[in-house]
């Protein structure tokens, strides 16, 4: 009687199979992270207000976390070289659960911004760390999907953590700070738990990392440096900023259709995330980044065009637009990470951290500077920037050498 053949298993699940046991750690823990972090959203800017101070100050609050982690991020590659990722991260996440917790606490606002600014020095450890143990752990035709699967669990954590936070704001205004450090002390154990171990680690620390320097003269790696950059001004910055006023004020809806409009586009992104990172590993790096500067671009320019639709559908053309936004939004979170992988090879080092920063850099310019231009000239050319900006991206990446990650079997 001859041997059945053997099933072939889809290909989905082959390549999934094929992603080392960190990657879904890691996303475990960004999962967590996010959803700390977005039960914090409702109530942070109201406990800062309640110290009856001004709206600068409460800006002050939330800027200090952001701005902690960009001058702090240069400091972590050389942490990583000496203890190994796993210890960075771990230490990281309590840094950050250990200071949310002391914030809650705070009976003033100076302790108060103190918290949130040593908060951000361990998120920067976490970051820079997670993305090198992921970029180092994942073979180079694997890292758009390893990289899907990691923007996956923020992306979900992102969108549930505020509906969480709503219900811990509704018992205490503090509450949530005290869930925020529960969600981070577990995040930090898994990875101590569970992430590669310290013998593993030793080989990383006698690997030389790669400096700036080498990196920077590489086309591919200045593309990734933009497009984050612009992806961290629209965002992180002007899009959070500047759309619930387009709402309010262009399309005359209440807030809650801001909250609407962002979680349907939410779920499109992360319905996306996964064919996008499979076509980062086949289709190839340079294509997929030219696609999310485009539709990025084009929507950013698109959204302030919506308030000029007399219409009740207004609401859900711009809907409409920001689930456009979301599908570049899944290229960006996916293909440049790759890119940086790819450049490094593993190595790590100053690479990653300024590849993170410029996110931060973005996100701490763009509301601002969107802000003062849309105060002077409105909201149309403080869109139109960031979408110059996301366009400039992808035209960068229009000079990146056209390649494809080889899987091994097929070399």
């Amino acid at each position: 009687m001859p041997t059945p053949a053997p099933t072939r298993r889809p290909a989905w699940l082959q390549s999934r199979e094929g992603l080392p046991r960190d990657v879904t750690v890691l996303s475990v823990i960004a999962f967590c992270v996010a959803v700390g972090f977005g039960v914090m959203v409702p109530v942070l800017p109201v406990f800062a207000r309640s110290f009856e101070v001004t709206n600068l100050m409460v800006g002050m609050v939330i800027s200090s976390f952001a701005l902690m982690r960009l001058v702090t991020s240069p400091g972590v590659p050389p942490l990583i070289g000496r203890f190994g990722e796993r210890t960075v991260l771990g230490t990281g996440m309590f840094i950050v659960a250990a200071s949310s917790a002391a914030a809650g606490l705070a009976t003033s606002f100076w302790a108060l911004l103190l918290m949130r600014g040593l908060g951000g020095i361990g998120s920067a450890m976490f970051t820079v760390a997670a993305m090198s143990l992921l970029l180092r752990t994942v073979e180079p035709h694997l890292r758009g999907r390893a990289s899907a699967l990691y923007s996956g669990g923020f992306l979900l954590g992102g969108m549930a953590g505020p509906a969480v936070g709503g219900v811990f704001a509704a018992i205490s205004l503090t509450a949530p700070f005290f869930v925020y450090a529960a969600t981070l002390l577990a995040a930090g154990i898994v990875a101590l738990s569970l992430l590669s171990r310290p013998e593993r680690e030793a080989e990383v620390t006698q690997k030389p990392q790669m400096t700036l320097r080498e990196a920077i003269v590489d086309v591919r790696y200045r593309a990734a440096l933009v497009t984050n950059f612009a992806q961290g001004w629209q965002s992180f910055g002007v899009r959070s900023s500047l759309v619930p006023v387009l709402v309010v004020e262009g399309l005359h809806r209440s807030p809650s259709w801001t909250g609407i409009a962002f979680a349907v586009a939410a779920v499109a992104q992360t319905a996306v995330l996964g064919p996008v990172g499979r076509a980062v590993d086949t289709v190839g790096r340079r294509p997929m980044m030219v696609m999310a500067g485009v539709s990025t671009g084009l929507a950013a320019i698109l959204m302030p065009l919506s308030a000029r639709i007399d219409h009740a559908w207004a609401i859900w053309v711009l809907t409409g637009i920001l689930c456009l936004y979301g599908l570049g939004s899944a290229a960006h979170s996916t293909a440049p990470t790759a890119v940086v992988g790819d450049v490094t090879a593993g190595r790590g080092g100053a690479p990653i951290a300024t590849f993170s920063m410029m996110s931060d850099l973005g996100a701490i310019i763009g509301p601002l500077a969107a802000g003062a231009i849309a105060d002077a000239l409105g909201l149309g050319p403080a869109f139109a920037i960031g979408g110059a900006l996301l366009l400039s991206g992808a035209a960068c990446s229009l000079l990146m050498p056209k390649d494809r990650p080889t899987a091994p079997e097929e070399k």
